[in-house]
């Protein structure tokens, strides 16, 4: 095959390059500096800063092939993908750029000439679109005389009109398209319309390149206003071109799921169908092909994000990939694959496309594990979902309704993890739709409870605040000031909570904790001041009054405010130290790790990030070790206020989530951290003095977690932990080394024992042969042996029951045993040739509630516990009655 992908994308950039264009690799998915957008939805959102004036481009002329995601926003093509052939979440836009070069009449001869001579399309086969009013535009395609008159269309805004988001750049746009022919167009997907260029849903007319003309600039009202200068934004669908350049090739009519990188994940897909299902194959039937088309896509999709960092969330962007995820894996059970296959199926991406995009096979492993741990976590509760959805769409047909109730929606959302789209998706081919507004009404009550809950925890009700009551945090580089209470409640308990006008407690927020201190009116009245905290706008101060009364610290007076200077030295030790952590975390596990969450207190640290997997010793110390080092390295710690777009040209780390004005504060530690942070912290890292990496642990799917101390708390952490060693030393009677050395060969001894005593256990209770309690019962070939036992724990009913099933050859066997604390063991064993059969952890799952407890394990073994002895030999002869032994 002559085209590949590789190859049109390659000749694209290529072509741009004879033309004095600048390449440019491919922006990030998820755009920098931008809180305007979760991903990076159209080639232009690199250079929109470009368009704005706000930077100046190093080049005039530039081309690129820019990955792009559109499933979130105003540009949202996830209910698309899969139904026909020729939507994406993700997908590559070719694009060349003027930024205040050439304009439209040198674009559009541009690109009718890679269409034509480079691609070598028929130009018999063309369109041309123009906006209504952009005569410009038309008068260039008609002084080119390489299309009739008749092939060059107006449209109004809603085809020719682009615009990136609802503000920012836009401009009139000039498209051209191909007619594929007849058999392109099934006539149902445009609902008996005539075919024709822009008619929705027509397959047969297919956009092939879009020139955005762009000289306005839509602000928030949506005003336009002209830009300073004039440029030029294309995008060329690089699978859709493929397709047609293959269908010539190939002499038959290819949709974009035809082309090679997409057939590369098919084939891949069909493998785990062939492994884990029931052997579904891509061209079956129009149902079968859309999960297959759906999961080909989604698996990109997923690749790319999770190569960039990040892991599926309930919230933002980790939201969009865990409704990615989820799509993917619900389609896979329509192909009859239940098990995690996702992995297997990135496989064929990388294949496909990591020779283009090298970052897909250096995150091969973390990909795999992300997909791996998200979609066992759904898939626990995706079949019980699925079979809710069943039973509504039983209920909303039989009762001649087409709507599903929003409760529902909102149950299968809350309980089973079901994003609203997978949901509808699940529906639309029994035209059952959602009832929306009912759905977010209760999203809606959901949030207003946990903002409730939390104002709750914060403030009191009585205390009115608004817009005259907004304070400001002067406390940077001070820890006492004088102002004026704004606001103040005080109740007969003697619980206050103030506002001031300035002050220099430093309110929670970023991880870090409230100060605490105390304020002092001039007539003499205390309060002591236990949190500081933001609400509605403004800064409150909680705490109770300890002298004078209420009437002493009303609005209007003046008051001294003092923050507890110890308390806040040692949080703004440990929250400097989280700055370096995050530095040394990126420094040796990758760039990919970023913040996922933070506690600075006083006397310990906690510091969430992203990252799959748990980390090796070996790394944990390489991570302590470089903290202290930049500690030792005593570097100047300096903060500076700037503007937003000028703090991210600094290469400062922001989060997207985070809420950040026109005016930042930039956090720079020496040479190795800069970040976006309105926190407190020290001068120098010296003063930090020691970090003490206490532990390590997973806190959710691709997060992991660091619990730390510095200064006095490190110390603290040290001492405690000598004390212990000290104490195991004494009760051990040895010292140090030799500790050590006699702990190990008691714990060696203790194994030893231990064997010996399953050992002999097991003699006893089996005596060898066939004792005279086992129950043995046999039903169509299958042997049920059933025992009850007294005193054996269940490592030992482990040997019992392999013994039994040696002895036996071919059994199902049973065993109870009845513990001390009136405790119970069940124990379900089934021999290999019987599994087909026979499930011992759906047994076990049975019989556990009988005994009050639960259980579960393989299909050839499972244990459970329980709390009532009384009735072990009913759970036990139970085990027949589902065999159906009689």
């Amino acid at each position: 095959m002559e085209w590949t992908t590789d190859k049109v994308r390659s000749s694209f950039l290529d072509f741009f390059r004879e033309r004095r264009h600048q390449i440019v690799p491919s922006a990030s998915l998820v755009p920098k500096g931008d809180p305007t957008l979760l991903f990076t939805n159209a080639g232009m959102v690199p250079f929109k800063d470009y368009f704005l004036g706000i930077r100046t481009p190093e080049a005039r002329r530039v081309a690129d092939c820019q990955k792009c995601l559109r499933i979130s926003g105003k540009h949202n093509d996830l209910e698309a993908v899969g139904r026909d052939t020729y939507h994406h979440t993700f997908f590559e836009m070719l694009g060349n750029w003027s930024f205040g070069d050439y304009y439209k009449a040198e674009a559009i001869a541009f690109h009718w000439e890679l269409l034509t001579r480079v691609w070598r399309i028929d130009p018999r086969l063309l369109y041309a679109t123009v906006y209504k009013d952009d005569f410009e535009a038309e008068d260039a395609w008609l002084k080119m005389n390489v299309l009739p008159r008749e092939r060059i269309l107006r449209f109004g805004e809603k085809d020719n009109f682009w615009e990136m988001g609802e503000t920012g750049p836009c401009g009139p746009c000039s498209e051209i398209h191909i007619d594929r022919g007849a058999p392109a167009c099934d006539g149902a997907s445009h609902r008996g319309s005539a075919c024709g260029v822009n008619v929705d849903g027509c397959a047969r007319f297919i956009e092939l390149g879009n020139l955005v003309f762009i000289q306005y600039n839509r602000d928030a009202a949506g005003n336009l206003s002209p830009l300073p200068m004039k440029h030029v934004d294309t995008g060329t669908g690089l699978e859709r071109v493929t397709s047609v350049l293959q269908s010539f090739e190939t002499g038959r009519l290819l949709g974009n799921y035809d082309i090679d990188v997409f057939q590369t994940i098919v084939r891949e897909i069909e493998r785990a169908a062939a492994r884990l299902g029931e052997g579904a194959r891509y061209g079956q039937g129009y149902d079968t092909d859309v999960s297959f088309r759906a999961i080909a896509d989604h698996a990109r999709a997923m690749c790319f994000l999770i190569a960039e960092g990040l892991v599926p969330g309930n919230t933002d962007r980790g939201y969009v990939l865990r409704r990615i995820v989820r799509r993917a894996a619900r389609h896979g059970r329509y192909l009859g694959i239940k098990r995690p296959f996702l992995a297997q199926v990135e496989l064929g991406v990388i294949a496909a496309m990591g020779g283009a995009y090298p970052e897909l096979k250096e995150h091969e492993g973390k990909i795999c594990e992300i997909l791996t741990a998200e979609e066992e976590r759904f898939g626990e509760t995706l079949d019980r979902g699925l079979e809710l959805i069943e039973a509504e769409k039983r209920r909303v047909g039989g009762a001649g309704d087409r709507v599903l109730s929003g409760e529902v929606a909102f149950k299968l959302y809350d309980t089973y993890g079901f994003p609203l789209d997978v949901t509808q998706d699940v529906l639309r081919d029994e035209g059952i739709q959602v009832d929306v507004a009912a759905f977010e009404r209760l999203m809606a009550e959901q949030r207003e409870r946990a903002r409730s809950a939390r104002r709750e925890e914060i403030i009191a009700p009585e205390l009115k605040l608004g817009g005259a009551t907004a304070s400001r945090f002067v406390g940077h580089d001070r820890l006492t000031g004088e102002s004026e209470v704004l606001a103040s409640h005080i109740g007969a308990d003697g619980k206050a909570e103030i506002v001031v006008a300035e002050t220099p407690f430093y309110p929670e927020g970023g991880g870090q904790v409230g100060d605490r201190g105390t304020i002092r009116t001039e007539s003499g009245a205390l309060i002591e001041i236990t949190d500081t905290r933001k609400a509605d706008g403004t800064i409150v101060h909680s705490g109770r009054l300890l002298q004078g009364d209420a009437g002493q610290v009303r609005p209007g007076v003046r008051v001294r405010l003092e923050v507890d200077r110890p308390r806040r030295e040692a949080a703004m030790l440990n929250h400097s130290a989280t700055h370096i952590l995050h530095y040394a975390l990126r420094d040796v596990l990758g760039t990919h790790v970023h913040q996922a969450g933070s506690l600075v207190a006083p006397d310990r640290l906690r510091f969430d990030f992203a990252h799959t997997g748990a980390i090796s010793e070996s790394d944990l110390r390489e991570i302590e070790e470089e903290v202290n080092a930049r500690i030792r390295e005593n570097a100047a710690v300096v903060n500076e206020e700037m503007a937003y777009v000028d703090a991210l040209k600094t290469g400062a780390l922001a989060f997207f989530g985070e809420k950040y004005g026109d005016r930042v504060r930039v956090v720079r530690m020496g040479d190795f951290s800069v970040e976006l942070c309105g926190g407190t912290h020290v001068s120098r890292t010296g003063d930090i003095g020691i970090f003490k990496l206490e532990a390590e642990s997973g806190v959710a799917a691709g997060v992991r977690r660091i619990e730390a101390a510095t200064g006095q708390g490190a110390l603290e952490a040290i001492r405690k932990r000598e004390e212990v060693l000290r104490a195991i030393g004494d009760q051990l009677r040895a010292k140090d080394g030799a500790a050590l050395e006699r702990l190990q060969r008691l714990l060696a001894r203790e194994k030893e024992l231990e064997k010996k005593l399953r050992t002999l256990e097991q003699k006893l209770a089996t005596g060898g042969s066939a004792p005279a309690d086992e129950d043995v019962r046999q039903v169509d070939g299958i042997k049920l042996v059933t025992r009850k036992l007294e005193g054996v724990e269940p490592a030992a009913m482990r040997g019992i029951a392999d013994q039994i099933r040696t002895r036996y050859g071919s059994a199902v066997v049973a065993l109870g045993s009845e513990l001390a604390s009136d405790k119970v063991a069940l124990l379900v064993a089934v021999t290999p040739d019987l599994v087909g059969k026979v499930k011992a952890g759906d047994i076990i799952r049975q019989i556990a509630p009988i005994v009050g407890g639960s259980g579960g394990g393989r299909p050839d073994f499972a244990q459970a516990g329980g709390r009532d002895p009384q009735r072990l030999r009913e759970a036990l002869d139970k085990v027949g009655s589902l065999l159906g032994v009689k």
